[in-house]
């Protein structure tokens, strides 16, 4: 790789990490291309990146963004796992690292807090931004439901005793 090469990788990486709100250190040591493959696709279908990195450009790439205090954890094969989304990529690396032992979270960072390979487990541990609005959804709609049946049960019980009342004069 020549040096403007390097540039333009560097460039790139430093773009993509200004938009992320976590990213996430790992170590793969002796994983398979086919085993990279895998966890690059389980990141893509959460909505995060996975970017194996020489540590140097990384290093570089890190200056100027949140997480510059990150640049200590770049020692030996590592990548960057990052979303948007602040749950996505610790939830995916963390589901990958329990069933791949060549895969070791080394830690990471959520805007500019650092977390250690705890906070990130902890964090992989918290819904994610879908499902969390999918549980407000939930509980905005509960309350109109109620209100609804609440409001349709004095009409339901007018109808039923006026339906009684006819079957007894029908009767008599």
């Amino acid at each position: 790789m020549d040096r403007s090469q390097k540039q333009k990788v560097v460039e790139s990486l430093n773009r993509s990490l200004q938009t992320q709100s976590v990213v996430v250190i790992t170590r793969q040591s002796g994983l398979t291309a086919g085993e990279t493959a895998d966890l690059r696709r389980k990141m893509r279908a959460a909505q995060a990146t996975f970017k194996v990195t020489k540590n140097r450009l990384a290093r570089l790439a890190l200056k100027g963004t949140q997480f510059e205090h990150l640049a200590d954890l770049f020692k030996g094969p590592t990548a960057i796992a990052s979303s948007v989304d602040p749950v996505a990529a610790a939830k995916a690396a963390f589901d990958y690292a329990n069933q791949n032992d060549k895969l070791v979270i080394v830690g990471g960072a959520l805007g500019g807090k650092l977390l250690d390979a705890e906070g990130i487990k902890t964090l992989a541990k918290l819904p994610s931004l879908n499902e969390l609005r999918g549980k407000l959804i939930g509980m905005l709609q509960t309350p109109a439901t109620r209100v609804a049946s609440v409001l349709a049960a004095p009409a339901g019980q007018l109808a039923r005793l006026l339906k009684a009342k006819a079957d007894k004069g029908e009767a008599a």
